[in-house]
Order: C-alpha cells, then sequence, then structure tokens
C-alpha cells in the first residue's frame, strides 16, 4: 500500500498497488495540468481508498464537466481526479506520494491533453 497525503496531512487516500496502478507516469498539457505542473499516475478507483479527510476535498469542474478535479480545501493541493476517458481509474498526484520520488523518474510521458480525442469533432 502507498499513502498519498497532501500538504497539510488532512487528506490521506490509500492506494492498493495492484498490477494496474501506479506503474505509469505522465505530465499532460491540457489547460489545468498544465499550469498545474504535475506528474501524475493511475489506479483503477477500486484501489484507491479515502482514509482520511474526505469531508475536506473540494470539487473543481470545468469544460466538459466530466472530469472530478479533487484539492485539499484546507492547503489546496490538488490531490487527485476522476479521469473522463477512463472513468474507472484515478489521476493521481505523484508529488503527494511520498514512497515516489517524482524527480528520480525517467519514464514520464506526455499526454496530449490539448487534442483530447473525447473533444475531437466527427
Amino acid at each position: 500500500m502507498k499513502k498519498l497525503i497532501c500538504h497539510c496531512g488532512e487528506v490521506e487516500l490509500e492506494i492498493k498497488e495492484s498490477e494496474g496502478a501506479l506503474n505509469k507516469f505522465l505530465r499532460c498539457n491540457c489547460t489545468l495540468c498544465k499550469k498545474k505542473g504535475y506528474i501524475m499516475t493511475f489506479a483503477p478507483i477500486t484501489d484507491v481508498k479515502i482514509k482520511k479527510g474526505e469531508d475536506k476535498l473540494k470539487l473543481y469542474q470545468y469544460h466538459t464537466k466530466v472530469a472530478e478535479h479533487y484539492f485539499c480545501s484546507e492547503c489546496g493541493i490538488y490531490t487527485h481526479h476522476k479521469m473522463r476517458s477512463r472513468p474507472d481509474t484515478f489521476g493521481l498526484n505523484v508529488g503527494c506520494i511520498d514512497d515516489i520520488d517524482q524527480f528520480k523518474l525517467e519514464n514520464v510521458g506526455l499526454n496530449d491533453g490539448q487534442n483530447h480525442p473525447m473533444d475531437q469533432k466527427k
């Protein structure tokens, strides 16, 4: 199990290290991620439990209002989001997972959120 903790410690998530969790790292160039500048990893929603601070989490949505972006209402740190392209998956802020040193990651890919497939006209 890994723990994801916001800056002030009011929000804590527990992540089960299953086959589909924590094995891919990305930056995204969508308008929100570009401004946040974080690295994300992923886990199935069923592998993530909010252990503390659910009442401190605030939801932010924009554009299509499908993705759900969560922040700690005390310290303002983005912790995780429910993805619109994979609604059974959470994107997790790697900077909040103390067991992962984001400055030593060598395999950080780029997600082209500026050209999201769900935004493409048919």
